[in-house]
């Protein structure tokens, strides 16, 4: 078993943190092996950034390829510029408060999941990517969500201040992430 991810937005949208928060969740708590690379425009906040992670139950020979299994697109010119990556019947997962292009592959699935609004519903923008964490977590169920959500707990143990809303936006997403697998599935 191999999945390729590839998590892509502009900076300051939390896109390697997503791919971090992955790639320790796999590292730290399951015997699989991981890869992370990541990726960043010219400037880091407000430039484009994305990173790959690759999850494998053998070796991984590269970390890159042409080839995803599943893509996160946080905005239009991520989606524009790597959609082509995702492979035939691949789930590619967008930020349907911000990505409004059309979705030109019909060989592909979709999951919408409107990061951005719900963040500032819950009143911190900058949770967006955990919220999509949870959608992506919840959806193809790549690692189980309690080691998901110790790893994300772990990483947030000097800012404790700000477990409880990551803890809502993870739980949101991953919410979001099962009814549209459910709803696939029906």
């Amino acid at each position: 078993m191999e999945k390729n991810l590839m998590v892509a937005g502009f900076g300051g949208q939390g896109v390697m943190m997503m791919g971090k928060l992955l790639s320790y969740a796999t590292c730290e708590s399951t015997d699989l092996n991981v890869t992370f690379f990541p990726s960043y425009g010219a400037e880091q906040r407000g430039g484009t950034a994305n990173c790959y992670v690759v999850i494998s139950d053998e070796p991984i020979g590269a970390p890159l390829g042409d080839a995803m299994d599943d893509l996160v697109v946080m905005n239009g010119p991520s989606l524009n510029k790597f959609l082509y990556k995702l492979k035939p019947n691949g789930t590619l997962f967008i930020n349907s408060s911000i990505v409004k292009d059309e979705i030109i592959r019909s060989d592909v699935r979709v999951v919408a999941v409107p990061v951005t609004e719900i963040a500032l519903e819950m009143g911190n923008a900058k949770v967006l990517n955990i919220i999509m964490l949870g959608a992506y977590i919840g959806y193809t169920g790549a690692l189980a969500e309690d080691l998901m959500m110790k790893t994300i707990l772990h990483k947030l143990k000097k800012k404790q201040e700000l477990i409880a809303l990551n803890t809502d936006a993870f739980a949101r997403g991953l919410a979001i992430g099962k009814a549209v697998r459910s709803e696939a599935n029906a």
